[in-house]
């Protein structure tokens, strides 16, 4: 069987599906042991884990080529800054918050510091473990260590989208604050309403790997903060007109999207949550094959849309249209059939194409076209649950609605306070200059000169 992916809990190991065997008269039906699906979950959960690790270097790599130099080392602080906070805040109170005591309602426990379960302890520390302290263990699926350090960098994820929107003119600490309560408190907690078995969940809404719960979430972050922090100067001229400011390094960019089509493979494929079966192994690999290819259909499809008009391929467009098919699967890549999920990504770098200039007309400076790829691409796929897959349009409509007003509502009074209080914007002669020199001192390019840079 293949199992439904409702609540992003770790699954128990009656998942140990029988492998059957035919020999000539009948059946012979050789169960896979409790421990050997103990060991093979384990292992998909910190594999899988480590690919969306991964997946930090690919969004630090994308944002770098894709701002100006000057502000180059200030990029690359903030993601790994922002990754290392995710992991702390997530350890002290933040997984809790998501899984602990949810039981239909809308928030988790708050209780401080998640640690290895007193089962695993006592393993570890036996001479020799007894048939009882294996059982202990095995008979939860899964190392409990496991599952903590799979969902911590999803956290991660949801923080990098917002760094790449507002980069260029906000100051790293107030941003770093944010990404502390993004991280502890709102991330979790609207999490906690589908994958900690909460009322969304109940009321049947599915995102199997986090189309809204992560992408959306960081999207309607990043529109509140780009929306209350302002436009880099010179973007929008008085006339309306929109001035483009070029990233530095487009091959930087191409990599970094590349790194994290890789990643993707760990974020959709490992939300299967098991791989102590062959009904299990089966599913990540269409899982992976509906990835692949919905990232292929975002590309093919935003080149095809800019070349028409522009009479020119747009490389950004293409890179974007790739997340955007990314994005749009990842709500449902156990659903679809492979031609339904080209589509979905197919349509996914349409809207890239339309809505990143719509932001631009909007007034919006989203510099690394973060709304577009992870909220517009983040609805759209979830809706398609409901469309092409399983579930009811009208309830993934709720659970949109209901995440993205509890997002906005918190991550605006944040911004605002943080604004108010220590301020989030560099000064005018900072941004100028570049914000490297005024927040890190330093220069991601100093062979080239300070005054050879593109302002």
């Amino acid at each position: 069987m293949i199992v439904s992916n409702t609540c992003k809990r770790a699954l128990p190991a009656v998942l140990a599906a029988p492998l059957v065997l035919g020999l000539m008269s009948g059946e012979v039906r050789a169960e896979v042991t409790a421990e050997t699906a103990y060991i093979l979950n384990t292992f998909s959960f910190l594999v899988h884990g480590v690919l969306v690790m991964f997946m930090a270097a690919g969004f630090a790599m994308l944002e770098s080529g894709l701002v100006r130099s000057k502000n180059t080392a200030t990029i690359c602080l903030k993601n790994i800054a922002l990754y290392s906070i995710a992991g702390i805040m997530f350890y002290l109170v933040g997984y809790d918050l998501m899984y602990t005591g949810v039981d239909g309602g809308y928030i988790g426990t708050l209780s401080f510091l998640y640690n290895p379960g007193d089962a695993e302890l006592a393993l570890l520390g036996a001479d020799e473990a007894s048939a009882e302290q294996l059982k202990a263990v095995t008979d939860a699926g899964y190392s409990v260590s496991s599952d903590w350090f799979f969902q911590m960098v999803f956290v991660a994820t949801a923080a990098s989208v917002v760094s790449g929107t507002v980069a260029e003119r906000i100051k790293v600490w107030p941003f770093l604050i944010f990404v502390v309560v993004l991280t502890a408190v709102i991330y979790p907690v609207q999490a906690s309403w589908v994958w900690g078995g909460g009322w969304l969940n109940e009321m049947g809404f599915t995102d199997f790997a986090g189309s809204t719960l992560v992408h959306s979430v960081g999207g309607w972050c990043a529109l509140t903060g780009a929306i209350i922090l302002g436009a880099r100067k010179g973007k929008f001229g008085p006339d309306g007109r929109v001035n483009p400011l070029p990233g530095a390094n487009m091959p930087l960019a191409t990599l970094g999207t590349f790194v994290l089509w890789f990643g993707w493979f760990g974020f959709n494929g490992g939300s299967q949550l098991a791989l102590g079966s062959a009904a299990d192994a089966t599913a990540i690999s269409i899982v992976y094959v509906n990835t692949n290819i919905a990232a292929a259909g975002g590309v093919v499809a935003a080149m095809i849309l800019t070349q028409i008009p522009y009479k020119k391929i747009d490389l950004s467009m293409a890179l974007n249209g790739a997340l955007a098919g990314l994005v749009a699967i990842t709500a449902g890549p156990d659903l679809q059939n492979h031609a339904v999920s080209m589509l979905i990504g197919a349509v996914g770098g349409v809207l890239v194409v339309i809505f990143v200039p719509l932001m631009d007309k909007l007034k919006i400076d989203d510099v690394v076209g973060a709304i577009s790829v992870h909220l517009v691409a983040g609805i759209w796929g979830t809706l398609c649950v409901g469309i092409f897959g399983a579930g009811s349009v009208s309830t993934q409509l709720i659970g949109i609605v209901a995440i993205g007003a509890f997002v906005i509502v918190t991550s605006s009074i944040l911004w605002y306070i943080l604004k108010m209080t220590v301020g989030i914007r560099i000064s005018e002669e900072d941004e100028a200059a570049g914000s490297d020199m005024a927040e890190c001192g330093m220069e991601a390019y100093p062979e080239f000169g300070r005054g050879s840079q593109t302002f």
